[in-house]
């Protein structure tokens, strides 16, 4: 059976209501209570998204993210009550798509997974007219026209960003990113050569949720690993110490 959410976490009362609420809005949910029964549950039935607690009774959620990294790239939302930066940090590095701190609303938990959900039925969408314009269209749209009709293209060392498959081109070169990553670079790309504060990625990228710089650290350095030649020695993705980062057009 086909499921839009599968939530991992050992505290049933909160589970259970979790899924109460999903489901009357038509987003399908099911719960499982410990890692072991999320494997078991995933070799039955297939899910969207997975919503995965840290504090599991037998097995951490960060256990259980890494083994299911090896499998499958099903996005994993973290939610969790643990409140440091070193936990989110941890969650993100070992392959988390986000980070939700408990206790959370049900409403904004529903309104992140639906726009997720979304995304992912665009970006399938996407692919199945890539499929049919065949290869020449990818070429065409590495050029700026052909199916990629979200795609936008500037001068910023031939860098392209197509927002209904998450990608960014780079010359001969397609890079696919998560959801904060896309949104990332698509702000740095939207202000191409001038300074963005760490407030505005923020604001941009993650609301008004609150997480400390590493969070925002570790994703331009994935962004760096995915599109720089030399990661540590960034030309594309540059630092301006104690203000933000720039997108640089002219390298």
């Amino acid at each position: 059976m086909h499921y839009n959410c599968l939530l991992v976490d050992d505290e049933i009362e909160l589970a259970e209501m979790t899924c109460e609420y999903f489901n009357m809005f038509d987003t399908s949910c099911a719960f499982v209570k410990s890692a072991q029964e999320c494997l078991a549950f995933l070799e039955r039935n297939t899910a969207d998204i997975l919503l995965l607690d840290i504090n599991l009774s037998e097995e951490s959620g960060f256990t259980l993210c890494k083994r299911l990294r090896e499998q499958t790239d099903i996005p994993i939302l973290f939610i969790s009550a643990r409140q440091s930066d070193d936990d989110v940090l941890i969650a993100l590095n070992i392959g988390g798509d986000d980070y939700i701190k408990k206790p959370y609303s049900l409403s904004v938990l529903l309104a992140k997974v639906k726009v997720l959900l979304n995304r992912m039925q665009r970006i399938r969408e996407a692919k199945g007219a890539a499929s049919v314009c065949g290869g020449e269209a990818d070429r065409e749209e590495r050029a700026g026209t052909g199916c990629g009709e979200g795609t936008k293209n500037g001068g910023s060392r031939g860098l392209y960003l197509s927002e209904e498959t998450l990608s960014a081109v780079m010359g001969d070169r397609r890079v696919q990113l998560k959801a904060k990553e896309f949104a990332l670079l698509q702000c740095l790309y939207d202000n191409r050569n001038k300074i963005v504060t760490k407030e505005k990625l923020f604001l941009a990228v993650w609301g008004d949720e609150c997480y400390g710089d590493g969070t925002l650290n570790v994703h331009i350095h994935k962004l760096r690993e995915k599109l720089e030649e030399n990661p540590s020695e960034p030309k594309l993705i540059q630092t301006v110490w104690g203000v933000g980062y720039m997108l640089s057009a002219d390298t």
